[in-house]
């Protein structure tokens, strides 16, 4: 029996419990980023009256907990010698792991990234995929080297990208297939019969933070419909009217034939005041219907007594 620390937050930190305890691992101790996320009396008020997944999900399986301030610290580290782990498993975590740490179990240190390395490393792969349209997408699990997602590959699936997804959706169906994946990695490990497989730096790819969420009408409507929906939940995708902001949502948005008399990129060919849906048309002649983020703020533009900047059929929208 393995015995392993899982490191980590949210969907992904939770499912790789779930994947070692299908494996029958001995889960010899967790490290949750809220550790370094919060000074230790906020996470405690946190932790007794708005407790996360992850604190729920270590209270139920009765785990262990690491108490440090970083995965570099002295204390994580000296945890890690009295552990005595086979296997760290990281599953989404924001710091850079020294050599000192990842060294320290016996077998190995190895994350789980969401999508098929050598593509798309770095940070949310989620957005990047749906962004760029990608069909596919997946989860590698690597060795941890001195570089971002580089590592030697021990095992990989693919995860299929819908035309619906959004970044929210694409997430649920990793994670889960992520719990498989390690489960079946974890024995495998346990009977000495991985190999692990050098990435190829040719086909590598890296994607740094989401960024530059302004939708752009003088490009297609596939391409803005695809930015709404690569992200969500954490934030959204946005255009002016005026010096206003208005933010999308996927739910509800959608991409319809130009029926109208309009043929410039950027004109408001349909307003929708009761579903708060604006249409505008893009560059590849496509009506992309946008769902309105249902606030005080966008109520406005709805309203005819905000003349000033109310939206009317015929305006163009321009960046």
């Amino acid at each position: 029996m393995l015995n392993v620390v899982i490191v980590g937050y949210g969907e992904m930190f939770t499912n790789l419990i779930a994947g070692a305890l299908d494996a029958n691992c001995n889960i010899v101790g967790v490290f949750r980023a809220e550790r370094i996320k919060y000074n230790p009396l906020i996470r405690k008020i946190k932790d007794m009256f708005n407790p996360s997944l992850d604190y729920n999900y270590i209270k139920s399986y009765n785990l262990h907990e690491i108490k440090a301030k970083s995965i570099n610290s002295k204390e994580f580290k000296k945890a890690i010698l009295k552990l005595n782990p086979d296997i760290i498993l990281v599953g989404s975590w924001g710091e850079r792991i020294k050599k000192e740490i990842y060294d320290l179990p016996k077998i190995a240190t190895i994350n789980a990234h969401p999508s098929l390395l050598p593509k798309y490393r770095g940070p949310n792969p989620y957005f990047w995929t749906i962004k760029n349209q990608e069909q596919t997408s997946g989860i590698s699990f690597h060795l941890i080297d001195d570089n971002y997602d580089s590592g030697a590959i021990l095992a990989q699936e693919e995860v299929k990208i819908y035309p619906s997804d959004t970044g929210k959706s694409l997430k649920e169906r990793t994670v889960l297939t992520a719990r498989g994946v390690v489960c079946e990695l974890l024995k495998d490990l346990s009977e000495d019969i991985i190999i692990p497989l050098t990435q190829k730096e040719e086909k590598s790819t890296y994607y740094s933070h989401p960024c530059n969420l302004q939708l752009d009408f003088s490009k297609s409507a596939i391409e803005n419909y695809a930015l709404i929906r690569a992200i969500y939940p954490w934030g959204a995708a946005y255009f002016f009217n005026d010096s206003d902001c208005i933010k999308a949502l996927p739910q509800g948005s959608e991409i319809v034939d130009n029926n109208s008399e309009f043929n410039e990129s950027g004109t408001v060919c349909e307003i929708d005041i009761k579903n708060k849906i604006i249409g505008i048309l893009c560059s590849d002649n496509k009506i992309l219907r946008i769902r309105i983020e249902n606030n005080k703020s966008c109520d406005r533009f709805f309203t005819r007594n905000y003349m000033k900047r109310e939206l009317y059929v015929g305006q163009v929208i321009y960046d």
